[in-house]
């Protein structure tokens, strides 16, 4: 499995935010966001794409998989196959997916700006789509965000030794 063995990252540890939720909540998110596409980005092909467990769970079908997550949470954009999200096309390198869920996330900072009330509904681009309130798609997000950056230290680890966030 592992061929050359990448130096250890020192950890970065979880952020100092201001006291209001609003400012933790984001600030876990971001901190998870940033974990996750760190441990993606660089790695090398094809491993990045080839399963490391029986369940056929990759880095970049992961990272694939958050960014469709981001979409349809923050953006409003409808999923209608979520086992499909965990696989990234064959024409996309590593860099394409790793751009790809940066946009996203800045398109659902965007959303998130706008948003001042954590018990409001996330806005939708189409009034009759239901939403979950702000704090609900947040703690949402970090959990789903924190899970699969778990998945990711130990699936990068096998690939190239790679470890830290």
């Amino acid at each position: 499995m592992a061929t050359t063995r990448r130096p250890a990252r020192r950890d970065t540890p979880p952020p100092r935010t201001g006291a209001a939720e609003a400012d933790v909540l984001r600030g876990f998110l971001t901190y998870l966001r940033t974990s996750v596409a760190a441990k993606v980005d660089g790695a090398p092909e094809p491993q990045a794409r080839t399963a490391a467990v029986p369940s056929g769970t990759n880095l970049l079908g992961l990272l694939t998989h958050l960014t469709a997550v981001e979409s349809a949470l923050f953006l409003g954009e409808r999923v209608t196959d979520w086992q499909a999200t965990f696989h990234a096309a064959a024409e996309d390198t590593v860099a394409d997916v790793v751009a790809r869920y940066r946009r996203t996330v800045a398109r659902a900072d965007e959303v998130l700006d706008g948003c001042p009330d954590l018990a409001a509904p996330v806005p939708r681009p189409r009034p009759d789509d239901p939403a979950p309130s702000v704090r609900w798609a947040l703690t949402h997000m970090i959990e789903e965000t924190g899970r699969h950056a778990g998945h990711a230290d130990i699936l990068r680890e096998l690939i190239d030794g790679a470890t830290g966030r």
